[in-house]
């Protein structure tokens, strides 16, 4: 089943259920996935879909940064929830260094620590691995180290 047609299911559900969160920012979701769909004159990969759902999540922490505790910051933090299920598993630190195994000597020969998370990045995105920067950062760290 296709990303999109997931998280129309998920919210139609959600619609039953009275679950006015979830229905609230699948909604949000699936309106920035049409409106994306309609510039590009196609429909979406689920890569797409993923980018789209990773844009709201972050736009969503931001905001929980910079707000006060209270019943939004609830809200953010259910909605936040939401949006994580719909994306991939990312990998642990140990199993990112463990797939950079076979670009390590790349990695150690890269002149500054931002082209050696460029080569790790590009080899994990090639590879079609989900990762999260951070996690990439620190395992490139104990590969140069």
């Amino acid at each position: 089943m296709a990303l999109t047609d997931e998280i129309k299911t998920r919210m139609r559900a959600a619609m039953v259920a009275r679950d006015e969160v979830t229905r609230n920012i699948l909604g949000l979701v699936v309106g920035e996935v049409q409106t994306a769909e309609a510039r590009a004159n196609r429909a979406l990969e689920d890569a797409e879909v993923t980018s789209v759902v990773r844009k709201i999540l972050k736009s969503n922490e931001e905001t929980l940064a910079v707000s006060a505790e209270g019943e939004s910051a609830v809200a953010l933090r259910a909605e936040n929830a939401v949006l994580q299920s719909l994306l991939p598993k990312s990998m642990s630190e140990g199993d990112i260094a463990l797939a950079l195994a076979p670009v390590a000597e790349a990695i150690r020969a890269a002149k500054s620590d931002g082209q050696a998370m460029g080569v790790a990045m590009k080899h994990l995105k090639a590879a079609g691995a989900a990762a999260e920067s951070g996690d990439v950062k620190a395992a490139v760290a104990k590969v140069r180290a």
